[in-house]
């Protein structure tokens, strides 16, 4: 009786809903014990503070995955171009009424909801939005033009808007498009050209902003990079990356086992952009790591084998590059915590603390199961509403050939 109110309820590929069950766990767990100490100081010594928190958090996550996969998947590709207006302007809104939190202007304040991190939202409503137009124009993408304007706008602007106060977050967006396009097969040279003018972009605009104003981010997207391949030890400098590395070395294979950490009484971020550490300190490369690392590889193949099964354009493009979205943030994430990146301030997926991440990749995860759930039921033959079968006009998704 339950396994059939558990399977009519949680549709589509049953390994990733497997999988967040494992993030879930990881993040409960790491986030209780990596904030123990800030929940004390900062909350008058309700040590569970954060873990209440990100219950709290993990079930809203897990009632968006719901609701978000039962919708078909084409209201993404119907309302992609106004979802990315939309997060363009409350990116425009951030960058003139956003608040300020760690030394930048990230996150917009809104009334009854708290914080949003509008990156977050820009992303994903980028991710949909290049699945739509590759689909549309995968007839056109030779013509450099039609490429340009209606991929490449769209991304300058994104980041563009993004990269004033959070250069990390505006090269990763850069960088998960140009997977994307390339999955798309968007022409190579192409792509190169893009990122080239990305580079000289970039370098005209730190020159402008120091010519300009004192108080900018500069220095520290400089001081960050120069610290990353510097082989001296500076406390200002290098002090997050030192302190994750202690946490890493410290927990060896099998960790000091769970609540033992002591990083996270030094570790600035223990509960959000290092929790990786903490985790590996706490867990060790066996029970922490390695477990993790998998978790997102396999979610890598399972995005993979959906795209396979899709036999429309958008679909495949959308899982794939929703999926490259997590994937990437996560491996950018545990490169940062192990310190092979520079500090980037990027969460690890449906692990870390947060509030705007964990609903976004929520609402990921329920748009790649949307598409599961309408394979998997086209597969077994079963009856789909109109709006989810495929139109006879739809176009044919092909994958690329070896």
């Amino acid at each position: 009786m339950q396994q059939g109110w558990l399977t009519k309820t949680f549709k589509g590929d049953r390994v990733i809903w497997a999988l967040v069950v494992v993030f879930m766990i990881y993040s409960l767990l790491a986030v209780y014990s990596s904030s123990v100490s800030v929940a004390y100081l900062k909350h008058g010594g309700n040590t569970t503070f954060f873990l209440r928190s990100q219950l709290i958090i993990l079930a809203l996550s897990l009632i968006i995955i719901v609701l978000v996969h039962y919708l078909p998947y084409r209201i993404y590709y119907r309302l992609a171009g106004l979802i990315l207006l939309f997060s363009i302007g409350l990116l425009a809104l951030t960058f003139v009424f956003g608040v300020r939190v760690n030394d930048a202007v990230r996150a917009i304040n809104i009334p009854g909801v708290g914080r949003l991190q509008s990156s977050d939202v820009a992303k994903l409503a980028l991710v949909i939005y290049l699945a739509r137009v590759l689909g549309q124009f995968k007839d056109k993408l030779n013509d450099f033009m039609v490429v340009t304007k209606f991929m490449m706008v769209p991304v300058v602007i994104v980041c563009g808007l993004i990269m004033p106060e959070n250069l990390s977050t505006a090269v990763m967006v850069f960088g998960i498009s140009m997977t994307i396009m390339f999955i798309g097969r968007v022409p190579m040279k192409f792509l190169l050209a893009y990122v080239g003018i990305a580079v000289v972009g970039i370098l005209i605009f730190a020159s402008v902003l120091v010519m300009v104003s004192d108080d900018n981010r500069v220095a520290t997207w400089e001081r960050r990079i120069k610290a990353h391949f510097s082989s001296k030890v500076d406390d200002d400098s290098n002090y997050q990356s030192n302190q994750a590395k202690i946490a890493i070395s410290t927990g060896g294979l099998f960790g000091k086992a769970p609540g033992k950490s002591t990083q996270r009484n030094m570790l600035p971020q223990s509960n959000s952009d290092f929790i990786f550490a903490i985790i590996i300190e706490e867990y060790g490369l066996l029970f922490g790591a390695l477990p993790l690392i998998l978790a997102y590889m396999v979610l890598l193949f399972r995005g993979i084998t959906i795209v396979k099964k899709c036999d429309a354009a958008f679909p495949a493009y959308m899982v794939m590059g929703l999926i490259v979205m997590i994937t990437m943030q996560a491996m950018i994430n545990m490169l940062v915590a192990v310190g092979l990146f520079p500090v980037t301030g990027q969460t690890l997926p449906m692990v870390s603390w947060g509030r705007t991440s964990a609903l976004v990749m929520s609402v990921s995860i329920g748009a790649i199961l949307s598409v599961s759930r309408v394979v998997n039921a086209r597969i077994m033959k079963e009856e789909l509403p109109e709006e989810e079968k495929t139109d006879e006009g739809e176009k044919i998704y092909e994958p690329a050939k070896a």
